[in-house]
């Protein structure tokens, strides 16, 4: 039995059908938490669902993190700025009418959600430093342009050496 503690219980309440459905494990929200009910692993992965459904992200993007390939990592927007206006810094990661998150979703094949003053990835672990280094350059002040072809470039790199290492197993 597994206990986490959430932010928006509300939330989580929505999603818990889809989730257990989905993971195989039982979910009681009381109060501010959350009490997970199954086998270690199942319990394992609901947490990280969890944590992510609690942030701002759909259950459907939550759910990408069932592939151990998906990893979810926040960016403490405070940590990156001294500009005192969070909600221009904020602006900038979204974009106007969200084009500028779009377009990093796009490039990184992955998802992206601001939230406070936190920002929210799930991405693949060969995009996770890209992304991360592409959100706290967008934080400090780089242009948008700049951040997109960097995306793009990592993107070129990836393709040129291959996905595969000769580590994974062979199906």
């Amino acid at each position: 039995m597994h206990q986490l503690i959430v932010e928006n219980p509300g939330r989580i309440n929505k999603a818990i059908p889809k989730i257990e459905k989905k993971i195989k494990i039982k979910i009681i929200v009381s109060g501010d938490k959350a009490n997970l009910k199954g086998s270690e692993l199942n319990e394992f992965l609901a947490v990280k669902i969890i944590r992510a459904v609690d942030f701002g992200f759909d259950v459907e993007d939550a759910f990408l993190l069932l592939n151990e390939d998906f990893n979810l990592k926040f960016i403490d927007i405070k940590e990156h700025t001294r500009r005192k206006k969070l909600e221009e810094v904020r602006g900038r990661v979204i974009g106007r009418e969200g084009r500028a998150k779009g377009t990093i979703e796009e490039l990184i094949s992955g998802k992206i959600v601001v939230h406070g003053n936190r920002v929210g990835i799930i991405v693949d672990s060969e995009h996770l430093d890209a992304a991360v280094q592409a959100i706290q350059n967008l934080i400090q002040g780089a242009k948008h342009a700049n951040i997109f072809a960097y995306l793009e470039r990592r993107n070129r790199d990836l393709k040129m050496f291959g996905d595969d290492l000769g580590l994974k197993e062979k199906k």
